[in-house]
């Protein structure tokens, strides 16, 4: 029998930057579909569950693009920063929308925008039932936003990083090439790590190993997706011990 009872109490949310757009449209960022996510983590907020998000700034910049065409690595990177936090601002201006109280905290300090990121004053607001949204990386270059998604969910101590992506998990080849790609309904870090899959980039897959965090990777674009995931359910790929 299946329960309405959240078996996480705080997780983090790893959004790409590309969540934002519609697909097939040159739109940077959808209005429409920022609204969905919206709902999305209004109606797991709703169960009591404490929620940050990470969002990342591929939709508007790729640094690591940038820098492969001739940029300065670290120029392009921190150009990328400031993508992901035009993206946190356009979700908590859908969030405000829908009577969903967010914090944006960034690791650039930029006062007029978002709250610096203060490891304490993050944990006080999801106590408070605040989605807190963490933008401009870790603050550093060479550091990807899969690895901020890591390394925040171990500073507020989350059970959990859920993370949605295009797809509906990991597969042990590109699905989208190969249409007899296995699709894992759970796998090892050791398994993942051995095979390449590419669940997240290596820097953050070994903060998640190395200090027990799972991670769930699921389709966002799957409507009741997210609840069904911080309620228990089978959903995507479990990457664990």
């Amino acid at each position: 029998m299946q329960t309405d009872v959240p078996v996480y109490r705080r997780i983090v949310l790893k959004l790409s930057g590309e969540a934002l757009q519609e697909r097939g449209s040159k739109e940077n960022i959808s209005p429409q579909i920022v609204r969905e996510i919206a709902e999305r983590i209004k109606e797991v907020r709703d169960l009591g569950v404490q929620i940050g998000v990470v969002i990342g700034g591929g939709n508007i910049w790729r640094g690591l693009s940038a820098a492969h065409r001739g940029m300065d690595r670290t120029t392009a990177d921190y150009m990328g920063m400031l993508a992901t936090v035009i993206n946190g601002l356009a979700l908590q201006s859908a969030c405000a929308q829908i009577g969903v109280e967010t914090r944006v905290q960034t690791a650039i300090e930029m006062k007029n925008v978002a709250e610096p990121f203060i490891r304490g004053r993050a944990i006080r607001h999801l106590e408070l039932g605040r989605v807190v949204i963490f933008v401009a990386g870790t603050g550093n270059p060479f550091f990807s936003t899969d690895t901020t998604a890591a390394l925040r969910a171990n500073e507020i101590g989350a059970e959990v990083i859920l993370k949605a992506t295009k797809v509906d998990g990991v597969y042990d080849s590109d699905p989208a090439t190969n249409p007899k790609a296995k699709r894992y309904e759970r796998i090892s870090y050791g398994e993942a790590l051995s095979q390449r899959l590419q669940v997240m980039d290596s820097t953050a897959f070994s903060l998640c190993m190395d200090n027990k965090i799972p991670i769930v990777v699921f389709d966002m674009n799957k409507p009741g997706i997210l609840r069904d995931a911080v309620l228990g359910r089978k959903v995507g790929t479990v990457v664990c011990d």
